[in-house]
This record gives structure tokens, C-alpha cells and sequence, in this order.
């Protein structure tokens, strides 16, 4: 995953068209062998790592990764999600459509869809996923919301969906290193 996120963040999306703060992204892919596990479809986990480096091409293009580097902020996955419909298969070419939902008082949300041609042309979703994202300072601590609507917009809109706001409130660990709710008994 190393080589395909250098390829794309130093080389493919430099080449392409910048975008706005809130546009949606497109990351173009292939099913490689290495992607694969034992049933010959794109492994679980792979989604997750193929979303970074979608999320990577979108910050890189849209200028975000720049602003981040030069002020020493880097961003950090704290929660995500997925849900599958249909599976990946070898060699098979994809699209990644990143896009930021909102925000609330503590983190960033974005959607990120698989998504191929399906049989009457349109885009078909093999897989969705939701990102709750945070943002950190290299001398340490987080960035504030409120600082990154500063730097770059606020978004325009209602905000985010009730469901992923309830979602972000319900898989936030708790602050202190406290044990973690568990369902274990």
C-alpha cells in the first residue's frame, strides 16, 4: 500500500485538475493480486487502506495537504465504517468518489463510495464508507474545528445527517485511558 499511496500522492494526483475545498474527489484504481484474499475478491481491510489514499489524492489536489504541511497539522482517522454491496474482483477498475459530509464541534466527516459503470452506464456503489476525522499538531494537540473553518470555508448546508452524528457520538472512545465500554462480560 506504500508504493500505490507514493504513486498517487507524488505522482497521479499532481496531474490532475485541482479541486474546491468541497468538491468531490474521483481516485481512479485497479484490483491488484495483492488486494485479494482467499475468495478471490478484494480483501475487507484493503478497503480501508485504498480510502487513505483516496482521502491523500483529494487533500493533495484540492490544496488542503499544502496548508496542513506548512502549519504543521496532519489529519488521523478515529472512527470509519463500511458497508459492502458487491465485491471487487482482480483487475477489475474502480472510483473512489471522496466527499466531506460536515462537521461537528470535534471532527471532520466524509463519505467515500466504490463505485463502477453499472449495466445502464451509471455509476454503480460496490461498497460505502464513513470517515470521523480528526486533526493534529506535530508540536502536539488537536486542531480545532473552528480553526480549520477558518483556514479553509465553512461548508455550506444544514450540517451533518442526524444517523452520522449519532453514529460519531457512539463510537467516540472516552477521553481518559479509562477501559473502553466493552460488550464483553
Amino acid at each position: 500500500m506504500f508504493f500505490r499511496t507514493l504513486l498517487h500522492v507524488l505522482f497521479l494526483s499532481r496531474r490532475k485538475p485541482d479541486l474546491g475545498h468541497y468538491d468531490i474527489a474521483r481516485t481512479n484504481f485497479i484490483t491488484l493480486p495483492t488486494d485479494l484474499d482467499i475468495n478471490r475478491h478484494m480483501n475487507n481491510g484493503v478497503y480501508f487502506s485504498i480510502m487513505d489514499v483516496a482521502r491523500f489524492d483529494m487533500l493533495v489536489r484540492n490544496g488542503v495537504w499544502r496548508a496542513f504541511r506548512s502549519k504543521g497539522w496532519y489529519p488521523v482517522v478515529a472512527s470509519e465504517t463500511i458497508t459492502f454491496r458487491k465485491s471487487l474482483s482482480l483487475w477489475q477498475r474502480f472510483t473512489i468518489e471522496s466527499k466531506l459530509v460536515g462537521y461537528d464541534d470535534k471532527a471532520v466527516y466524509m463519505e467515500q463510495r466504490f463505485v463502477r459503470p453499472g449495466p445502464d452506464g451509471e455509476p454503480e456503489v460496490y461498497a460505502q464508507g464513513f470517515i470521523r476525522a480528526r486533526f493534529l499538531r506535530k508540536s502536539g494537540g488537536t486542531v480545532p474545528v473552528s480553526e480549520l473553518i477558518a483556514e479553509f470555508g465553512a461548508l455550506e448546508g444544514e450540517g451533518i445527517p442526524e444517523w452520522i452524528e449519532r453514529w460519531g457520538a457512539d463510537v467516540a472512545l472516552p477521553a481518559t485511558r479509562a477501559a473502553a465500554p466493552s460488550v464483553w462480560h
